[in-house]
């Protein structure tokens, strides 16, 4: 195992920097030496190491989070609110219903099917997105309207409902009934718990931090402890009632600088030490569970109807963004940031195949292909245009 993890650590930091070079996105080096180390390449990672891969992406995915909304400010957050909300729901439905009609339609699945692979496809990945719209907002680009905020929050929505949604779908082919109401209050409940917990550990950390006198490392420590126990919390909870675990975690970060600053910042530049050695970890592990085998199956058909969700999504997003103080520039550069797949697709694309569905495994070829396809051409967009379309 820590012949796995100095292979991560070399060769990962390699490939990030020769990327740069070339202009091009560093974490695109880091998924491209997961998939060529990983299970379905050379296969040189140890099997420990990628048994706890999922817990070991959701850790370095929470301190991203944290590091997210330790940079959002309080005034910028009530510009783009309403446009927030929107952009959570707006997208995510097009794409997924779109992919729905479609893959029915192209592949013959049933309704159910269909609608698995719909919503398996229109979760957004914040791995790719949080950390690209925190580099924006290091150089300053997009601030002027809030636009890097923007789409942090609205993909900390999009997943959510994506997810849910998903769920919904799952429980239709075990025979439960689809109630679109029910639904909609589990999102929104599911929301509204999510910063609800965020908010009161935000407050138990900053009584705690003013109550005992510790150093910035030991008060990340505690961050990050609290986090996973949000996260934990989610999943034990998740037959009972939905939580938005991911969200939670980033209304840590918001309160803590909404309410000492100074503090904020410090454990901010703490995380960014933190997160040069979790970047290796995700995107290389991320890049270790792409099947690059599997997605020859989902042929050209699957690609055509990637690329429909895609179309559709980025519809939903103009639409959601239509009345909006958004310049045209910044509407393009929100559809391209909102392109990219990768970490949802990993965790629940072998869900329905896991289940017996039969489909599965067409379900699962097509979730590898659009994280094969979206992560680099969105890593790539977010970089290329995010220079070119935000002031």
């Amino acid at each position: 195992m820590l012949t796995s993890l100095a292979i991560i650590i070399i060769f990962g930091s390699l490939f990030y920097v020769v990327m740069e070079k070339m202009r091009l996105p560093g974490l695109l080096g880091m998924l491209l030496i997961g998939i060529v180390m990983g299970p379905y390449g050379l296969d040189v990672l140890h099997p420990n190491i990628l048994a706890i891969s999922s817990d070991l992406r959701m850790m370095a995915l929470i301190i991203i989070l944290l590091r997210a909304g330790l940079g959002v400010k309080k005034d910028t957050l009530k510009k783009v609110g309403r446009p927030a909300i929107l952009l959570g729901f707006v997208p995510a439905l097009f794409e997924g219903f779109s992919v729905l009609f479609i893959s029915s339609l192209l592949l013959g699945l049933d309704r159910v099917e269909a609608g698995m692979l719909g919503f398996i496809i229109a979760a957004v990945s914040p791995a790719v997105v949080v950390p690209s719209m925190l580099k924006i907002m290091s150089q300053g680009k997009g601030e002027k309207n809030g636009v890097p905020t923007l789409i942090l929050a609205g993909a900390s929505i999009d997943d959510v409902m994506a997810i849910t949604i998903f769920s919904s779908f799952v429980g239709l082919y075990g025979g439960k009934q689809f109630r679109v109401l029910q639904q909609l209050s589990n999102i929104f409940i599911a929301i509204a718990l999510g910063i609800l917990i965020g908010v009161i550990i935000a407050y138990i950390l900053l009584w705690f931090f003013k109550r005992f006198s510790i150093r910035d490392t030991k008060k990340v420590l505690f961050m990050l402890a609290l986090s996973f126990l949000i996260i934990t919390l989610e999943h034990n909870m998740a037959h009972k009632i939905e939580i938005a675990g991911l969200l939670g975690v980033m209304t840590i970060g918001f309160v803590i600088l909404e309410k000492k600053p100074m503090v904020g910042q410090r454990l901010s530049m703490k995380l960014n030490k933190i997160w040069v050695f979790a970047e290796l970890l995700l995107f290389v592990l991320v890049g270790a569970e792409v099947n690059i085998y599997l997605a020859k199956e989902a042929g050209f058909l699957g690609i055509a109807i990637i690329l429909a969700g895609l179309l559709a999504r980025s519809i939903g997003v103009f639409i959601a963004l239509y009345k909006s103080h958004l310049n045209i520039k910044e509407k393009i550069f929100c559809a391209i940031a909102y392109s990219p797949k990768a970490t949802v697709q990993a965790a629940i694309g072998g869900v329905p195949l896991a289940m017996g569905v039969p489909a599965g495994d067409l379900i699962l070829a097509i979730a590898v292909m659009a994280i094969i396809i979206t992560a680099p051409l969105g890593a790539i967009g977010i970089k290329t245009f995010g220079e070119r379309l935000l002031d």
